[in-house]
């Protein structure tokens, strides 16, 4: 299989299960194991601050000891094994262990995919838009797939949903990896001190974590406030997918038109889009309104996204990658997310719309810090 084929099956397979687990895995602890909405928030908030710890610290130090094609194997069964834990256990102290302990491997998966990516672009050439969109393909089946079986059924079906997704993220992890992957890419210059004195990456990562941490409200919350809005869940799964088509159409487009662009200039275009986005949600709700600020993902996390491995691409050396992507995944979309996701639940018991309003809030700084970027040339 080339190169650009694995990495699109690979992208595919793990973003079908991230579709399950990021959107409605709340929901499924609030209706299966009949969990506040506060106390379900408690859950999910402590499996992004384990997932913020095993992305900074476990990733980098499992790619200096294991080549990235055997942790493509190995994290996806590990993380299947203790997926399976979360069925017998029901109470709030036994649910909150077995996140954390799956947190601390499942949520890798996705900063070694990147990692994968950004190798392979330089190695073999790749199209990372391309491989890329596959993974929003997949994400996309994935809302579809679980909106479609629990009008069908009910909640309880997540779990098997989230399940079947997992066993084919193993069987794709399982097809021969190309020789670039083969060989360990962060011996000893893979540390934290040389990462972040690159020129322009605190900076650079200031404005992720703003950005993307703004999602936390929308993708804990999202199913369960568009159920207030009496959306039956037949269709929520569709509505939800407005905001991945968007992002679909971006990343086939994203190297044709934003390969040569700064990245600052597109962190300033995401900072904005991210601000009214969730001003809107948050100050009207409305499905209509909803559903036309879908379209703003392709802004808020795709062009964010794609600025960042612009950056790693022009200014982060190649044994420092995974690191950097360790630290991304980390703070940029597991630490924010994490204390976010924790004040989104206050707010939304408070009102739901603030949970969302208070998202437009926090990520108002990023557009200072891309002005900053700007003046400095940053990438």
């Amino acid at each position: 299989m080339k190169a650009q084929s694995w990495l699109s099956v690979n992208f595919f397979t793990f973003f079908f299960t991230w579709g399950i687990f990021l959107p409605y895995w709340t929901g499924w602890l609030v209706y299966e194991k009949e969990l506040s909405v506060a106390a379900a928030s408690s859950i999910i908030a402590a499996g992004l601050f384990a997932r913020s710890f095993s992305t900074l610290f476990l990733f980098p130090e499992l790619s200096k000891r294991f080549s990235l094609a055997i942790l493509m194997k190995a994290l996806p069964v590990i993380s299947t094994c203790i997926l399976l834990l979360f069925l017998p256990v029901d109470s709030f102290a036994g649910l909150m262990l077995v996140m954390i302990l799956f947190s601390l491997f499942y949520p890798n998966i996705l900063p070694m995919m990147e990692s994968n990516a950004s190798l392979l672009m330089r190695t073999d050439r790749i199209h990372y838009g391309r491989s890329r969109s596959w993974g929003s393909v997949g994400y996309t089946v994935g809302l579809i797939v679980v909106g479609l079986v629990t009008a069908i059924w009910t909640e309880s079906s997540i779990f098997a949903v989230m399940t079947v997704g997992s066993v084919m993220m193993i069987a794709g992890a399982f097809q021969y990896a190309p020789e670039a992957l083969q060989e360990k890419v962060s011996p000893k210059r893979g540390s934290y001190k040389a990462v972040f004195q690159t020129p322009g990456f605190i900076l650079v990562i200031s404005i992720c974590v703003l950005i993307q941490g703004a999602h936390a409200s929308y993708y804990n919350y999202g199913f369960i406030y568009l159920q207030e809005l009496n959306v039956s869940n037949a269709y929520i799964g569709f509505i939800l997918n407005i905001a991945v088509l968007s992002e679909i159409a971006f990343f086939a487009i994203a190297d044709r038109f934003f390969k040569d662009r700064p990245a600052a200039f597109m962190f300033f275009i995401a900072s904005i889009a991210a601000v009214v986005r969730w001003a809107l949600v948050g100050l009207f709700p409305s499905l209509w309104i909803f559903l036309f600020t879908q379209l703003f993902h392709s802004l808020t996390f795709g062009l964010a996204h794609y600025a960042f491995i612009r950056y790693l691409y022009r200014s982060v050396d190649k044994q420092l990658i995974p690191t950097a992507q360790g630290v991304y995944a980390s703070l940029g979309m597991g630490l924010s997310a994490a204390v976010l996701t924790q004040v989104g639940g206050l707010l939304y018991d408070i009102d739901s719309g603030l949970a969302f309003t208070g998202m437009s809030i926090a990520v108002l700084p990023a557009i200072l810090l891309s002005i900053i970027m700007h003046q400095k040339r940053i990438a």
